[in-house]
């Protein structure tokens, strides 16, 4: 008997243990299952600029070859968000061209960035821009959970999928769990039964409308309704989805206040016409466009914020940007605007614009863009270049609306022909409207609204590729040769393609000499990079002596005599030997006049020489070649030299 219960005692031991380590296994498997999948970190182009990723903290892989000029970076140390991503990161140090992983970290807009060359990477400057990011070695910080998928501020990003809209940016569920957010159409489509089970987002404090006080948060449970719908939720409430708290509902409409459109955050003043020349009918039609486009824009402090200064003889703020917070507020206040009267100063509301309205006492957020678009009847009784040049070196960009333009026999009368691409950043269309008549102003209410939107193409600023006169000084002489010439052409034309041409941006002109002189073209004869290289490629070969010092002097009264007041001044002179006449007169003519000079000699060209006609320091201003051939690489350091020497000088 006594064995018999051994026996058992023994059977129930070795089942317990059995039991345990099936369990113990079990366990493991358990754990094995809910192990964290491996994080993968996303891969993106050279050309991804930090702003259109909305993810404030991420690591990325980028690929090689971020090293080239045109993946344009901005800044030093910390970058602006319209720089390129990769390219900041090799402007830094963090990579090489070979790329590799970073870690990306968003912060606050700056008041400006410094442009440096580093690394290899040349970087400019901006005065200003909303939002900057810093980039450092890939190590993930503790606590912090990185994306595996990027999210963009639009579905043409490289990530997006045709046709799919953007996801916001939401922090990681609880390891575990795979429940989603439910939308507000999902849960108008649940039985009401089933509501409350339903998954919600994690709450979040209250948002403020512009005209409704901060609440204290509810403690305890809340009693939510939207229709019939009953909703328990702790804490907090969720306007954008439309649920309201009942002791609200006697005071705020049941449609929520929208925070606006995030993917167009932009300051915007209008400048409108209350000259009297306007007169009442076409007022009350301006009126009515800009309430049309404050519908449109969807105002709204996550949005575009938007004010209103109007001008006649001297300009007035009817309300700046914090003044109203949503489009309803707006257009009832744009219907109350009355007319001023007086002429119409349009540079004076220009300055006073730059001087005093995208301040942080009228709402200025930094972090956004600043555009102001300034609507025009006929044309301005005072000068805008000056005026707007200083806006736009600000950081502020201009859009022009002109409506009914001079006729001919009105043109007399027009102060400053042209005035409108005088005033705006570029001279390519985006930034001006020309209309016909105040009955068609209501077509440009779409194109105008996508423009000021489109932040990517916002960066009208002065930096050292769009700000000079260039004035090429080519050696025509026999010693050069035909060959060699088109080599010296070809040489001309990079150091052209470099730099950002128009009207209002880097003009180009050339002269070419021998024991003669001829001006090939100024800088008002063409306004577009392909009209300048088709220009520069059609320069027939003189031939004839070296008489460098007369063309030194040929190039100061014929080219930058023309020079804009607001240009640097840059002279590139080309020469493949000893000039026949003294050099050093003309030369110091050109440093006296502010004329920055680079002296580029070639094969039998004297050292000595290119020295005093370059600027000083000669070593950043002078370069020797021992062959034609060989010219195509100094265009890297010469673009370099004149960056940086502009980054270097105080902005005005």
């Amino acid at each position: 008997m006594g064995i018999v219960v051994l026996t058992m005692k023994a059977s129930v031991i070795e089942m317990f243990l059995v039991l345990l380590v099936t369990g113990i296994h079990s366990n493991k498997e358990m754990t094995k299952k809910i192990k964290r999948p491996k994080f993968t970190v996303p891969q993106i182009n050279c050309d991804v600029k930090a702003g259109k990723i909305i993810n404030p903290e991420f690591i990325v892989k980028c690929p090689a070859g971020c090293q080239d000029p045109k993946y344009h970076v901005y800044g030093t140390g910390i970058y602006a968000s319209y720089s390129s991503v990769c390219g900041a990161a090799v402007h830094s140090g963090v990579l090489d061209n070979s790329g590799g992983k970073i870690l990306v970290q968003k912060v606050a807009g700056q008041s400006g960035y410094k442009g440096s060359f580093s690394n290899g990477v040349q970087s400019l400057s901006l005065p200003r821009w909303r939002e900057s990011f810093i980039v450092s070695e890939s190590k993930p910080q503790k606590g912090v959970t990185y994306p595996s998928t990027l999210t963009y501020s639009s579905s043409k990003s490289p990530d997006a999928k045709a046709g799919e809209t953007t996801k916001a940016y939401q922090r990681p569920s609880a390891p575990g769990t795979t429940a989603q957010p439910v939308t507000l159409m999902q849960i108008l489509a649940m039985p009401a039964a089933e509501v409350t089970h339903a998954t919600l987002p994690k709450p979040f404090p209250f948002a403020t409308s512009a005209t409704s006080s901060p609440r204290p948060q509810p403690v305890g449970h809340g009693s939510w309704e939207m229709g019939e719908i009953d909703l328990w939720k702790p804490g907090s409430v969720l306007l954008d989805a439309g649920f309201i708290p009942k002791e609200e509902l006697s005071t705020q409409s049941s449609e929520p206040v929208s925070q606006g459109d995030p993917n167009c955050k932009v300051d915007l003043s209008f400048l409108i016409d209350g000259s009297s020349g306007i007169g009442k009918r076409r007022f009350q039609i301006q009126k009515q466009f800009l309430a049309d486009i404050a519908q449109a824009l969807d105002i709204g402090p996550a949005g575009p914020l938007m004010g209103v200064v109007q001008y006649g003889d001297n300009p007035a703020t009817q309300f700046n940007l914090k003044t109203h917070m949503n489009s309803r507020d707006l257009k009832t206040a744009i219907e109350k605007i009355t007319q001023r009267g007086g002429l119409s100063n349009v540079g004076r509301a220009i300055s006073f614009v730059t001087k005093t309205f995208f301040s942080k006492a009228n709402g200025n957020r930094g972090g956004a863009p600043n555009v102001a678009v300034v609507m025009v009847d006929g044309w301005p009784t005072d000068k805008v270049e000056e005026a707007s040049r200083l806006a736009r070196e600000s950081g502020i960009n201009i859009f022009f609306i002109t409506v009914e333009a001079a006729a001919e026999n009105e043109k007399q009368y027009v102060m400053e022909p042209n005035f409108a691409n005088k005033a705006v950043c570029r001279t390519n269309g985006f930034y001006s409207f020309n209309v016909q008549s105040w009955l068609g102003l209501s077509k440009t209410m779409q194109p105008l609204v996508k423009r000021v939107c489109d932040t990517d193409r916002l960066a009208c600023s002065k930096t050292c590729l769009n700000s000079a006169d260039i004035g090429f000084v080519i050696d025509g002489s026999s010693s050069v040769g035909t060959g060699n010439f088109r080599t010296v052409l070809q040489f001309v034309a990079n150091i052209s393609k470099e730099f950002e041409i128009s009207d209002t941006d880097t003009r180009i002109g050339a002269v070419q000499y021998t024991y003669e002189q001829r001006l090939e073209f100024g800088f008002d004869k063409y306004s577009t990079k392909p009209d300048i290289l088709n220009a520069i490629k059609r320069v027939g070969y003189w031939s004839g002596g070296t008489s460098t010092g007369a063309a030194i002097h040929y190039a100061l009264e014929q080219l930058f005599k023309k020079s804009k007041p607001n240009k640097r001044k840059l002279m590139i002179l080309i020469t493949d030997g000893r000039s026949y006449d003294d050099v050093r007169i003309p030369a110091m003519a050109a440093h006296q006049k502010g004329v920055i000079t680079y002296a580029i000699g070639v094969a039998w060209a004297a050292q000595d020489e290119l020295e005093v006609i370059a600027t000083h320091p000669a070593r950043d201003h002078s370069f020797f070649v021992d062959e034609f051939d060989n010219l195509y690489k100094s265009v890297p350091r010469i673009i370099q030299n004149i960056c940086t020497e502009f980054n270097a000088q105080p902005r005005n």
